[in-house]
C-alpha cells in the first residue's frame, strides 16, 4: 500500500496478506515505492501517486493495481493493458461526498460566504455591509448545466432540483426520453448550454477530448453573470483563460477544487476574491474514507478469489 489514510477498512487485507504500508502520516516516497514493490502482487495506489512504466517494471509479479480513488490519471493505463496487469478503481464511494462538495462550493460562492468570512475576520465588529454591498445569487428558478452526466453529476442534479434549480446536461451519449423524464433533466449542446446556464458545474473525466473543454471561447459564451464549479480533473478548465475570465468580469465567479497544476495552481486565483478555492477534498471525509477502503479491500478479494464484482479499469489479461 503506497498511501497513508485511516486504519478502518482494510482489515481482511491486514488478515489474509503481507500488507506493507508507510509510517503513519506520509505516503511512501517513489524510491519506496520501488523498493517494496519488487515482490509485490498487488499494489495499492492513490490519485496522487503516479505509477508510471518506471515503477511498474520494478514489479515483475505485479498481477493487480487497486486505486483508492475514482480517477486513474495516476496510472498508465496502456502498459498494464500491454503488461497484463489488471487495474480497479473505487467509483462508488465518491459519489455522494462528491456531490455535496459540489453544492458546498456552489453555495458559498454564491452567497459569497467565503467573502464575507475573510472579511468579518479582517474589520471585526467594525463591519457594517450596506443593503447593497456584494449581493449574491438565489439558487431558486436558477439553471445550473452539468458537463458529464454519470453517477456524480446525477447525484448533484438530484441536489440542485432540491433548491429548485433547473438541470441541463450535457454527456456524449445521450440519456434516453423516459430517462430524462423520470431524472427531470434536459439535454443540449455544450455550446448552448453554455450561453444558457446560470451556473456550469463540470463533472467529466479528463480524456484528450475534455483537455481545456472550458476554453476562452466557451467562457465567453457564459452570462456575466454565470458562475463556474469544477471538482472534475483541473485540466477540463484552461486556467490562463479562466483567469483572464474572472478579472475581465466575464463571468461573475468560480469554485474550484481541481488544478491544471496540483502542486502549483496559476498564482493569480489567490489574489480574486470572486472565486472559491479548495484543494482537491472532494471525498475529504471520514465516511467517504471508509467506503473507499471497503471498496477498495472488496476489490482485492475479487480478484483474487473470484466471488465477488469487482471495478475494473482494466480486467484480467
Amino acid at each position: 500500500m503506497a498511501f497513508d489514510t485511516i486504519e478502518e477498512g482494510f482489515e481482511e487485507l491486514e488478515e489474509r496478506f503481507d500488507l506493507v504500508r508507510p509510517p503513519h502520516g506520509r505516503d511512501f516516497s517513489r524510491q519506496e515505492i520501488m523498493e517494496q514493490i519488487a515482490s509485490a502482487t498487488i499494489l495499492c495506489s492513490v490519485f496522487d501517486i503516479p505509477i508510471d512504466r518506471e515503477i511498474i517494471d520494478k514489479a515483475p509479479n505485479l498481477k493487480l493495481i487497486a486505486n483508492y480513488a475514482v480517477g486513474f490519471n495516476n496510472i498508465d493505463i496502456e502498459y498494464c493493458r500491454e503488461k497484463g496487469i489488471a487495474v480497479a478503481n473505487t467509483p462508488e464511494s465518491v459519489i455522494a461526498p462528491t456531490a455535496e462538495l459540489a453544492l458546498a462550493l456552489l453555495l458559498s460562492l454564491s452567497r459569497r460566504t467565503a467573502e464575507w468570512d475573510r472579511t468579518l475576520r479582517t474589520m471585526g465588529r467594525d463591519l457594517k455591509p450596506s443593503r447593497l454591498d456584494r449581493l449574491g445569487l438565489d439558487l431558486l428558478g436558477k439553471t445550473i448545466g452539468i458537463v458529464g452526466f454519470g453517477n456524480i453529476g446525477r447525484s448533484v442534479a438530484v441536489r440542485c432540483q432540491a433548491f429548485g434549480m433547473k438541470v441541463l446536461y450535457y454527456k456524449r451519449h445521450r440519456l434516453s426520453e423516459e430517462m430524462e423524464r423520470q431524472l427531470g433533466v434536459t439535454y443540449c449542446d455544450l455550446d448552448t448550454l453554455f450561453e444558457t446556464a446560470d451556473v456550469v458545474s463540470l463533472h467529466t473525466p479528463l480524456n484528450e477530448d475534455s483537455r481545456h473543454l472550458v476554453d476562452a471561447d466557451r467562457l465567453a459564451r457564459m452570462k456575466p453573470s454565470a458562475l463556474l464549479v469544477n471538482t472534475a480533473r483541473g485540466a477540463v478548465v484552461d486556467e490562463n483563460a479562466l483567469v483572464e475570465a474572472l478579472t475581465s468580469g466575464k463571468i461573475a465567479g468560480a469554485a474550484l477544487d481541481v488544478y491544471e497544476d496540483a502542486d502549483k495552481p496559476n498564482a493569480a486565483l489567490f489574489r480574486l476574491d470572486n472565486v472559491v478555492m479548495t484543494p482537491h477534498v472532494g471525498t475529504q471525509t471520514y465516511d467517504a474514507r471508509l467506503m473507499m477502503a471497503c471498496e477498495l479491500t472488496n476489490n482485492v478479494l475479487g480478484f483474487v478469489d473470484g466471488d465477488r464484482p469487482v471495478a475494473y479499469v482494466v480486467r484480467p489479461a
